[in-house]
């Protein structure tokens, strides 16, 4: 029995195939999800999902089970425009800045679930935090988590309020590490490193912190401090981290705040 049974049976609806739709569908077919029960709308859908047994643009079945909203929320307007009224279907919706109250005006009547993934999906290991409207039924919830998980771990907010905070730390967040690896690749050169050699241990060392921070039980600030031994190289290097001129925690609250503020005007301005 797969907890996907009910979608099986009435069918999934997935607008845009993209790289974020893309990771989700591949999670979704790996747990069970059936080929013929998803129906893809995405004109310019990659040849990789082509013969795999999907419904590609084809007309939607009348009772979907979920519609799955995985557009730019750039092209989220143009989106909602081409989908019809669905009856009794949950409707996900993957996009920054999109507010439930659009998609409200769209399906009036229906469950709404919004979802912040991020890029880390791709590969199985993102996370993801979703918010329902008043339709949206514990049951709702549990599908929308469902489906999440094919692509990572899932937490549930308290109000939709928190989702541009969550845009600017985790959505947003993997290009900030990304850049830190750059950053940490490029110091290790300027201290006689090959280029190759500096960008391994730039990329292996931040993995392998991450998986660390994970796995462990303590605090981020306790697992710092246990590495730091007094008067070593790593309290050299930390000094210079977290006492120059503006440090990295005032830096990064700016940068997450920069981020959220985006995702506002987004919901704002719709652009």
């Amino acid at each position: 029995m797969s907890e996907f049974d009910d979608i099986n049976e009435r069918g999934l609806v997935l607008v845009g195939c993209g790289r974020m739709g893309g990771a989700m569908l591949k999670g979704w077919l790996a747990r069970g999800l059936q080929p013929g029960s998803v129906t893809v709308i995405d004109p310019k859908l990659a040849p990789e999902w082509q013969d795999k047994g999907l419904r590609v643009n084809a007309p939607l079945p009348d009772n979907a089970a979920v519609l799955v909203l995985a557009v730019k929320p750039q092209m989220m307007a143009d989106a909602l425009g081409e989908v019809p009224s669905l009856t009794d279907t949950l409707v996900v919706s993957v996009a920054a800045g999109t507010t439930i109250a659009t998609y409200e005006a769209t399906f009036p009547n229906a469950a709404v679930v919004r979802v912040m993934p991020n890029t880390p999906s791709a590969i199985g290991q993102g996370i993801s935090a979703l918010i329902g409207n008043h339709r949206a039924t514990a049951a709702d919830l549990d599908l929308a988590e469902a489906l999440m998980r094919a692509v990572g771990r899932v937490v549930r907010l308290d109000s939709e309020d928190q989702m541009d905070a969550v845009t600017g730390l985790s959505g947003s967040g993997p290009a900030y590490v990304f850049h830190m690896i750059e950053a940490m690749a490029q110091a290790g050169e300027a201290e006689g490193l090959s280029p190759d050699l500096a960008l391994e241990l730039a990329r292996m060392t931040v993995a392998g912190a991450g998986a660390l921070a994970i796995d462990a039980d303590e605090d981020p600030a306790v697992l710092r401090e246990n590495v730091t031994s007094p008067g070593g190289t790593t309290a050299a290097g930390l000094r210079v981290l977290m006492d120059a001129q503006d440090g990295l925690r005032p830096l990064m609250t700016r940068t997450v705040a920069a981020a959220a503020e985006r995702g506002r005007e987004l919901g704002r301005n719709g652009k």
